[in-house]
């Protein structure tokens, strides 16, 4: 790989027969390192993990890397792009560009905007609340040297997120408390867009694959995999549920 980001993996049990691919871009203060837990849980299933670095620190890099990854016909497909935070703004821009080698798209706790002074953590314990409320991801985060304290403060995207140009399956998810993106506004940024789902997750913060639903959130992903598999290929056309192609699944909100 010509690019010198750093990439954290985590593969499916030896003697399991690979059943595809995620490419994880993180959010502001993040790395890869960080979606271990995520990264384990969803390996376990068969599906190979790829997580980067925070895109904010370099965006080109980061999209380098992505779409070396998306491309690399060694990794098992379907090849699904995921991103927290900012990295579900840079994978959202990455998928309406048509990334070649890419079958589907995740968006973990996506940015509806600008930051705002009165969303903005005062200290890292305020920090800490809008994140999670999961006790062993607080102290994951806070003795972690490499994640970077208050860049949750930093304005995540010029401008209001556009979904427009994803033709990909793509599957939403954020929680019902996330204070840094509320969610009735993602619920516009989704409103309209042939195949999309939105899933609410009760009870949960900013850093929905990160937070005390998490066993929910990556249950809902591997699902969502499951049903890329049977059925590839991108959205055409129209639908008031799933992705067109997807067979149904059970979820705890489903908004389209």
């Amino acid at each position: 790989m010509s690019s010198a980001q750093p990439v954290h993996s985590w593969d499916e049990p030896a003697g399991i027969a690979p059943r595809g691919t995620l490419v994880l871009l993180p959010g502001r203060g993040e790395h890869g390192g960080v979606y271990e837990r995520f990264g384990r849980r969803i390996s376990a299933d068969g599906y190979r993990v790829r997580a980067l670095g925070d895109a904010s620190s370099g965006p080109e890099a980061i999209a380098e890397t992505a779409t070396e990854l998306l491309r690399d016909e060694t990794l098992p497909g379907p090849r699904v792009l995921v991103g927290s935070d900012t990295g579900a703004s840079h994978a959202a821009r990455l998928a309406a560009l048509g990334t070649a080698g890419l079958d589907g798209l995740i968006l973990a706790g996506l940015p509806t905007g600008p930051g705002q002074a009165e969303t903005a953590a005062s200290d890292w314990e305020d920090e800490l609340e809008r994140r999670t409320a999961c006790p062993t991801h607080r102290g994951r985060l806070t003795a972690d040297p490499a994640f970077r304290r208050g860049a949750l403060a930093g304005s995540p995207a010029p401008e209001s997120p556009t979904l427009e140009g994803i033709s990909v399956p793509l599957l939403g998810l954020h929680g019902t408390e996330d204070t840094v993106s509320p969610l009735d506004e993602v619920r516009r940024a989704f409103r309209g867009l042939p195949g999309a789902e939105l899933v609410s997750l009760a009870d949960t913060r900013h850093d929905v694959l990160n937070d005390v639903t998490h066993r929910t959130a990556a249950a809902t992903v591997v699902l969502f995999l499951e049903r890329l598999r049977l059925a590839p290929g991108p959205a055409s056309g129209p639908t008031s549920g799933p992705a067109p192609g997807l067979a149904p699944i059970a979820v705890t909100e489903t908004l389209v």
